[in-house]
């Protein structure tokens, strides 16, 4: 698992992990003299369990009405945690700042802000609940709603004071170890920091019937981002296409919709209007329909 998010260089620091720690931390047990793997091993390598993934969802406005476009994310724990961090990437706005000669791209919203809230819930749900955890982008506000509310009698002002319970400790450590959480009881204060350097209204925590939610919002006033602000996105996308129809001649539907990761509505409705603004050409009728470029 460590080898997967850690340079060999990083790798080589970190110390190694003894049978031992692997019993205390409950990822393994030994029985009858056997070790024997547990839920929390299972978590940590597979998707064994049905509940146990990350629902991502762009939806139009600011209630659920109507999705934009979905992605479910199973696998290991820590798998599913980079593709919703890459899902909200690729769907909140892209911008870029000049510092001095050097052009610097900068999201709309802390990046750091945003693993942390995607960590979090995956590190305190719980895994009994029979629900998933959800990462949902409105047009004023992201929003992740984890299974469970706060651990062990924990209230909400302890919580923003920097107290901690540990629901699901076997996973904690093997992330303290993997370095994808720092200090346990930081990560609420580090959303608000985040959010305060970006000038951000100050992010929510809620706790709602049996899950814990944050909300983090993406503009100062609240108000729907204007379609015009979605060009660095649509940027973004059209130099993928490109790249990719350059360097292997053309793109079907379905690789464009692996490339973007994005779902076949949306990829359908893109690529036609890169053939409306020129830059791509259709070939062939319905699946064996192709892009190239134009000219």
């Amino acid at each position: 698992m460590i080898s997967t998010v850690h340079s060999e260089e990083e790798r080589r620091d970190i110390p190694e992990v003894t049978v031992d720690q692997l019993l205390n931390w409950k990822i393994l047990k030994k029985t009858e003299g056997k070790l024997l793997a547990t839920n929390a091993f299972v978590l940590l390598t597979s998707d064994y369990f049905r509940f146990a993934k990350i629902q991502c969802g762009l939806f139009k406005g600011t209630d659920r009405d109507e999705f934009i476009d979905k992605k479910d994310y199973t696998g290991p724990l820590y798998e599913q945690i980079e593709g919703a961090y890459q899902f909200v990437l690729r769907h909140i706005n892209l911008s870029a700042e000049i510092d001095g000669l050097v052009r610097k791209k900068r999201y709309e919203l802390p990046v750091g802000a945003i693993r942390e809230m995607i960590i979090n819930a995956q590190c305190h749900r719980n895994f009994m609940d029979n629900s998933c955890v959800q990462v949902a982008i409105y047009d004023d506000r992201l929003e992740v709603t984890s299974p469970g509310m706060l651990y062990g009698g924990l209230t909400l002002e302890e919580a923003m004071s920097g107290r901690s319970k540990i629901r699901n400790r076997a996973i904690a450590e093997v992330f303290s170890r993997m370095e994808l959480i720092e200090e346990w009881g930081t990560g609420i204060r580090r959303i608000l920091k985040r959010a305060e350097e970006y000038n951000l209204p100050k992010p929510e925590f809620l706790e709602i019937g049996d899950s814990f939610r944050v909300n983090l919002y993406r503009t100062a006033d609240k108000k729907p981002i204007k379609k015009a602000d979605k060009k660095p996105i649509n940027l973004e996308r059209q130099t993928l296409i490109l790249d990719y129809v350059k360097n292997h001649g053309l793109i079907s539907n379905k690789e464009a919709r692996e490339l973007l990761g994005v779902a076949e509505s949306t990829t359908k409705r893109f690529l036609s209007q890169m053939v409306k603004d020129g830059l791509l050409v259709e070939q062939g009728e319905r699946k064996a329909r192709v892009y190239v470029l134009k000219g």
